[in-house]
């Protein structure tokens, strides 16, 4: 509860943070989406759906994703400021360490996902109890998930320099290759192959089955509700598995 309550004081304090993680996607959902709405639709979604509401979905996640980066780089800035040999040496477990860690980051990425979500009825997606309930357990889950992926590689750093560096190698063409910024109906034999063992495939899938939930025929050709509910809850775990590994080798 502690190193939680230490990301949110951290994040309220650093409002560039909030600016730079919910910003930037905004601007790349306005100029991608404008950009290419009149020249792309997407492979398998229905001739309704604009390029503009399909890349939304993929935004959440983006919006989710920089959240991670930006709070699990403290790891790598605590290792240099002493902050986390002192943490080490209590009483606790590492799992009960990576787990505030990870619930820190998880709420910061909440928030600001659940703020991008109220501009659904802006591409017009209507949200109901129930679909805005569902959308918001997802998005929850996959912050978790991408939270304690992060934890697993800034453990492992020693320079901020580095730790942007593998983010950007494993994570963006995570993002790129889940659905999110193209469906996976229609792409060459290869990136289908990688885009179904993708995990974030299903999370994006998960999204957008819940934001659509009582509309079926709008989510187009994408993986099912409960193979996608399982495949992330099943991505959140070993990736807090493998965080507390990290974190106690």
């Amino acid at each position: 509860m502690t190193l939680w309550r230490r990301e949110v004081i951290r994040f309220i304090r650093q409002r560039s943070r909030l600016i730079s993680a919910f910003a930037q996607p905004l601007v790349f959902w306005l100029l991608l989406g404008a950009g290419l709405g009149q020249s792309f639709h997407p492979s398998g979604a229905p001739e309704t759906t604009r390029y503009f509401e399909y890349l939304f979905v993929g935004i959440i996640v983006l919006v989710l994703l920089f959240t991670a980066i930006f709070a699990t780089i403290s790891i790598v800035q605590d290792r240099r400021e002493g902050f986390l040999q002192g943490v080490l040496v209590a009483p606790v477990s590492r799992g009960s360490i990576v787990l505030g860690q990870a619930l820190g980051g998880t709420t910061l990425a909440l928030l600001q996902g659940v703020l991008f979500l109220c501009l659904a009825p802006v591409v017009g997606v209507s949200l109901s109890i129930s679909s805005t309930a569902a959308t918001i357990g997802i998005i929850a889950l996959l912050a978790f998930g991408l939270t304690n992926l992060g934890l697993m590689i800034a453990w492992r750093m020693d320079s901020p320099q580095g730790f942007h560096a593998i983010m950007n190698l494993i994570l963006f063409p995570i993002w790129i290759l889940s659905g999110a910024f193209f469906p996976i109906s229609g792409v060459p034999a290869f990136f289908e192959w990688v885009m179904k063992l993708n995990p974030l495939t299903y999370g994006v899938a998960a999204l957008r089955r819940c934001l659509y939930l009582h509309d079926a025929a709008g989510v187009g050709e994408i993986p099912q509700l409960t193979l996608s509910l399982l495949i992330t809850s099943l991505f959140c775990i070993l990736t807090y598995v493998g965080a507390a590994r990290t974190a106690a080798s």
